[in-house]
């Protein structure tokens, strides 16, 4: 029987917010919408200069196109691939599609939790949290947190951090 390298041995795996993907979306949805205005205003202003190539203008709206499609295809897929679990002695994250990722953060070793929420974050009720160690390699972040998770796991990590006082 094979075993998969990306399941926690202990804990139950936390899901982040579907919120996560929505905002995403949204987020590429607006560089597409960009990049159609790009090409009407291309055409508009060159069509008849460019005479038989003035079809040219219509790349950049292509492209749009094409990241909108590919935004809300990839969005939802991605956040579903973050969770987190928390051990006894350590905490566990995973995330990525293609390029998966898990990180194995033992309690001992946090040196801070650090909580980031931007406007759009916000406005859709998530937060990033990141636990750093002394070693960057094995920093790990896990966005989409619900803000009043984000806030728990921010206290209970830096309690366990020092509860555990193995820290660097």
């Amino acid at each position: 029987m094979r075993q998969d390298l990306f399941t926690s041995p202990e804990g139950e795996w936390t899901a982040v917010s579907p919120q996560l993907a929505t905002a995403r979306g949204l987020i590429g949805s607006a560089f597409g919408i960009v990049l159609l205005l790009v090409s009407v205003g291309l055409w508009l202003a060159f069509g008849d200069a460019w005479g038989e190539w003035s079809w040219l203008a219509w790349i950049p709206a292509v492209i749009g196109v094409g990241l909108i499609a590919w935004i809300w295809w990839w969005a939802p897929r991605n956040r579903r691939s973050w969770g987190y679990a928390e051990a006894e002695d350590d905490f566990v994250v995973r995330g990525g599609i293609m390029f998966r990722r898990l990180v194995v953060v033992p309690y001992g070793r946090m040196q801070f939790v650090d909580v980031q929420s931007g406007p759009v974050a916000r406005a859709f009720g998530f937060a990033t949290v990141t636990l750093h160690t002394a070693s960057t390699a094995t920093a790990a972040e896990i966005p989409g947190v619900p803000l009043d998770e984000a806030t728990r796991l921010r206290n209970r990590l830096t309690d366990l951090g020092e509860g555990h006082g193995a820290g660097v």
